[in-house]
Protein backbone atom coordinates (compact mmCIF):
# COMPACT_ATOMS: atom_id res chain seq x y z
CA UNK A 1 0.00 0.00 0.00
CA UNK A 2 2.72 2.47 0.97
CA UNK A 3 4.57 1.79 -2.28
CA UNK A 4 1.46 2.65 -4.28
CA UNK A 5 0.33 5.70 -2.30
CA UNK A 6 2.80 7.84 -0.35
CA UNK A 7 2.13 8.77 3.26
CA UNK A 8 1.94 12.44 2.31
CA UNK A 9 -0.79 11.79 -0.24
CA UNK A 10 -2.71 9.57 2.16
CA UNK A 11 -2.61 12.21 4.90
CA UNK A 12 -3.57 15.02 2.53
CA UNK A 13 -6.47 13.02 1.13
CA UNK A 14 -7.57 12.00 4.64
CA UNK A 15 -7.60 15.65 5.71
CA UNK A 16 -9.67 16.71 2.70
CA UNK A 17 -12.02 13.76 3.19
CA UNK A 18 -12.49 14.70 6.83
CA UNK A 19 -13.43 18.26 5.91
CA UNK A 20 -16.06 16.96 3.50
CA UNK A 21 -17.42 14.33 5.87
CA UNK A 22 -17.79 16.50 8.98
CA UNK A 23 -20.12 18.86 7.08
CA UNK A 24 -23.50 17.09 7.30
CA UNK A 25 -24.70 16.05 3.86
CA UNK A 26 -27.19 13.56 2.44
CA UNK A 27 -25.59 10.54 4.10
CA UNK A 28 -25.47 12.05 7.59
CA UNK A 29 -29.00 13.44 7.41
CA UNK A 30 -30.29 10.13 6.09
CA UNK A 31 -28.62 8.23 8.94
CA UNK A 32 -30.13 10.65 11.46
CA UNK A 33 -33.56 10.20 9.90
CA UNK A 34 -33.19 6.43 10.05
CA UNK A 35 -31.99 6.58 13.66
CA UNK A 36 -35.07 8.58 14.64
CA UNK A 37 -37.39 6.23 12.77
CA UNK A 38 -35.79 2.84 13.51
CA UNK A 39 -33.38 3.26 16.42
CA UNK A 40 -29.78 2.18 16.92
CA UNK A 41 -29.91 -1.05 14.91
CA UNK A 42 -31.54 0.64 11.93
CA UNK A 43 -29.04 3.51 12.08
CA UNK A 44 -25.96 1.27 12.17
CA UNK A 45 -27.31 -1.02 9.45
CA UNK A 46 -27.97 2.05 7.33
CA UNK A 47 -24.40 3.28 7.92
CA UNK A 48 -22.95 -0.02 6.74
CA UNK A 49 -25.14 -0.01 3.62
CA UNK A 50 -24.34 3.63 2.93
CA UNK A 51 -20.62 2.99 3.25
CA UNK A 52 -20.85 0.03 0.88
CA UNK A 53 -22.70 2.21 -1.63
CA UNK A 54 -20.03 4.91 -1.39
CA UNK A 55 -17.30 2.36 -2.08
CA UNK A 56 -19.12 1.24 -5.22
CA UNK A 57 -18.75 4.86 -6.37
CA UNK A 58 -15.03 4.66 -5.64
CA UNK A 59 -14.72 1.50 -7.72
CA UNK A 60 -16.67 3.18 -10.52
CA UNK A 61 -14.36 6.21 -10.47
CA UNK A 62 -11.28 4.00 -10.36
CA UNK A 63 -12.36 2.26 -13.54
CA UNK A 64 -13.46 5.35 -15.45
CA UNK A 65 -17.18 5.71 -14.80
CA UNK A 66 -16.60 8.79 -12.63
CA UNK A 67 -15.11 10.69 -15.56
CA UNK A 68 -18.22 10.00 -17.60
CA UNK A 69 -20.42 11.32 -14.78
CA UNK A 70 -18.31 14.43 -14.50
CA UNK A 71 -18.56 15.13 -18.26
CA UNK A 72 -22.21 14.26 -18.74
CA UNK A 73 -24.72 16.61 -17.13
CA UNK A 74 -27.55 14.30 -18.23
CA UNK A 75 -26.02 11.23 -16.59
CA UNK A 76 -25.25 13.12 -13.40
CA UNK A 77 -28.73 14.66 -13.22
CA UNK A 78 -30.40 11.30 -13.83
CA UNK A 79 -28.48 9.70 -10.98
CA UNK A 80 -29.09 12.68 -8.71
CA UNK A 81 -32.85 12.71 -9.32
CA UNK A 82 -33.03 8.95 -8.81
CA UNK A 83 -31.43 9.31 -5.40
CA UNK A 84 -33.65 12.29 -4.52
CA UNK A 85 -36.83 10.43 -5.49
CA UNK A 86 -35.77 7.44 -3.40
CA UNK A 87 -35.14 9.66 -0.38
CA UNK A 88 -38.61 11.21 -0.71
CA UNK A 89 -40.15 7.73 -1.06
CA UNK A 90 -38.44 6.51 2.11
CA UNK A 91 -39.41 9.70 3.94
CA UNK A 92 -43.08 9.32 3.03
CA UNK A 93 -42.94 5.70 4.10
CA UNK A 94 -41.39 6.62 7.46
CA UNK A 95 -44.04 9.32 7.98
CA UNK A 96 -46.90 6.94 7.24
CA UNK A 97 -45.49 4.30 9.59
CA UNK A 98 -44.73 6.68 12.47
CA UNK A 99 -47.66 5.38 14.50
CA UNK A 100 -46.28 1.82 14.58
CA UNK A 101 -42.87 2.73 15.99
CA UNK A 102 -43.73 1.63 19.52
CA UNK A 103 -44.16 -1.96 18.34
CA UNK A 104 -40.85 -1.75 16.52
CA UNK A 105 -39.11 -0.55 19.66
CA UNK A 106 -40.44 -3.37 21.82
CA UNK A 107 -40.07 -6.02 19.12
CA UNK A 108 -37.07 -7.67 17.55
CA UNK A 109 -36.13 -6.77 13.99
CA UNK A 110 -36.07 -9.59 11.51
CA UNK A 111 -33.15 -10.46 9.25
CA UNK A 112 -35.25 -9.49 6.26
CA UNK A 113 -35.89 -6.08 7.84
CA UNK A 114 -32.18 -5.58 8.46
CA UNK A 115 -31.36 -6.59 4.90
CA UNK A 116 -33.93 -4.17 3.52
CA UNK A 117 -32.51 -1.38 5.69
CA UNK A 118 -29.01 -2.20 4.44
CA UNK A 119 -30.05 -1.96 0.79
CA UNK A 120 -31.91 1.29 1.40
CA UNK A 121 -28.73 2.74 2.88
CA UNK A 122 -26.74 1.34 -0.03
CA UNK A 123 -29.07 3.00 -2.56
CA UNK A 124 -28.66 6.38 -0.89
CA UNK A 125 -24.87 5.97 -0.66
CA UNK A 126 -24.45 5.08 -4.32
CA UNK A 127 -26.61 8.01 -5.51
CA UNK A 128 -25.18 10.69 -3.20
CA UNK A 129 -24.40 13.71 -5.44
CA UNK A 130 -21.99 15.19 -2.90
CA UNK A 131 -19.90 12.02 -2.86
CA UNK A 132 -20.09 11.54 -6.64
CA UNK A 133 -18.65 14.99 -7.27
CA UNK A 134 -15.93 14.53 -4.65
CA UNK A 135 -14.79 11.19 -5.99
CA UNK A 136 -14.95 12.24 -9.63
CA UNK A 137 -13.25 15.61 -9.22
CA UNK A 138 -10.97 15.25 -6.18
CA UNK A 139 -9.99 11.60 -5.80
CA UNK A 140 -8.01 11.38 -9.09
CA UNK A 141 -5.91 14.39 -8.08
CA UNK A 142 -4.25 12.38 -5.31
CA UNK A 143 -3.13 9.59 -7.62
CA UNK A 144 0.60 9.46 -8.41
CA UNK A 145 0.56 8.55 -12.10
CA UNK A 146 4.28 7.95 -12.03
CA UNK A 147 3.84 5.02 -9.67
CA UNK A 148 1.36 3.28 -11.97
CA UNK A 149 -1.57 1.21 -10.71
CA UNK A 150 -3.84 4.27 -10.76
CA UNK A 151 -6.99 2.21 -10.15
CA UNK A 152 -5.41 0.45 -7.18
CA UNK A 153 -4.31 3.78 -5.71
CA UNK A 154 -7.87 5.09 -5.94
CA UNK A 155 -9.20 1.98 -4.23
CA UNK A 156 -6.72 2.45 -1.38
CA UNK A 157 -7.59 6.13 -1.01
CA UNK A 158 -11.25 5.17 -1.08
CA UNK A 159 -10.71 2.90 1.92
CA UNK A 160 -9.32 5.89 3.82
CA UNK A 161 -12.40 7.94 2.95
CA UNK A 162 -14.75 5.11 3.93
CA UNK A 163 -13.02 4.55 7.28
CA UNK A 164 -13.47 8.21 8.20
CA UNK A 165 -17.06 8.27 6.92
CA UNK A 166 -17.92 5.07 8.79
CA UNK A 167 -16.68 6.47 12.11
CA UNK A 168 -18.44 9.81 11.57
CA UNK A 169 -21.77 8.37 10.43
CA UNK A 170 -21.83 5.86 13.28
CA UNK A 171 -21.26 8.67 15.76
CA UNK A 172 -24.18 10.64 14.29
CA UNK A 173 -26.38 7.55 14.20
CA UNK A 174 -25.66 6.54 17.79
CA UNK A 175 -26.26 10.07 19.05
CA UNK A 176 -29.58 10.35 17.22
CA UNK A 177 -30.73 6.89 18.28
CA UNK A 178 -29.91 7.69 21.92
CA UNK A 179 -32.19 10.71 21.75
CA UNK A 180 -34.84 8.60 20.06
CA UNK A 181 -34.63 5.94 22.79
CA UNK A 182 -35.33 8.63 25.38
CA UNK A 183 -38.45 9.69 23.47
CA UNK A 184 -39.50 6.03 23.21
CA UNK A 185 -40.87 6.15 26.74
CA UNK A 186 -43.96 7.82 25.29
CA UNK A 187 -45.77 6.43 22.21
CA UNK A 188 -46.96 9.94 21.33
CA UNK A 189 -43.51 11.46 21.53
CA UNK A 190 -42.04 8.49 19.65
CA UNK A 191 -44.59 8.96 16.88
CA UNK A 192 -43.63 12.63 16.71
CA UNK A 193 -39.93 11.78 16.43
CA UNK A 194 -40.61 9.13 13.78
CA UNK A 195 -42.57 11.67 11.78
CA UNK A 196 -39.70 14.14 12.14
CA UNK A 197 -37.33 11.54 10.77
CA UNK A 198 -39.59 11.01 7.77
CA UNK A 199 -39.88 14.74 7.13
CA UNK A 200 -36.09 15.03 7.37
CA UNK A 201 -35.68 12.50 4.59
CA UNK A 202 -38.36 14.16 2.44
CA UNK A 203 -36.70 17.55 2.88
CA UNK A 204 -33.32 16.02 2.11
CA UNK A 205 -34.66 14.45 -1.08
CA UNK A 206 -36.06 17.79 -2.24
CA UNK A 207 -32.76 19.52 -1.42
CA UNK A 208 -30.76 16.96 -3.37
CA UNK A 209 -33.12 17.32 -6.34
CA UNK A 210 -32.76 21.11 -6.57
CA UNK A 211 -29.03 21.25 -5.87
CA UNK A 212 -26.93 21.60 -8.99
CA UNK A 213 -23.37 20.49 -9.45
CA UNK A 214 -20.47 22.92 -9.49
CA UNK A 215 -18.84 22.83 -12.91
Amino acid sequence: MNRMVSADRLLAFAAMSFLLIVIPGPSVLFVIGRALAQGRRGALTTVVGNTAGAYVLIVAVAFGVGAALERSALLFTTLKLTGAAYLVFLGVKAWRERGSLQAAVTGVGTAQGNLRTFWEGFAVGVTNPKTIVFFAAVLPQFVDRGQGHAAAQMLVLGLVFNAIALASDMTWGLAASTARDWFARSPQRLSLVGGAGGLTMIGLGVTVAVTGRKD
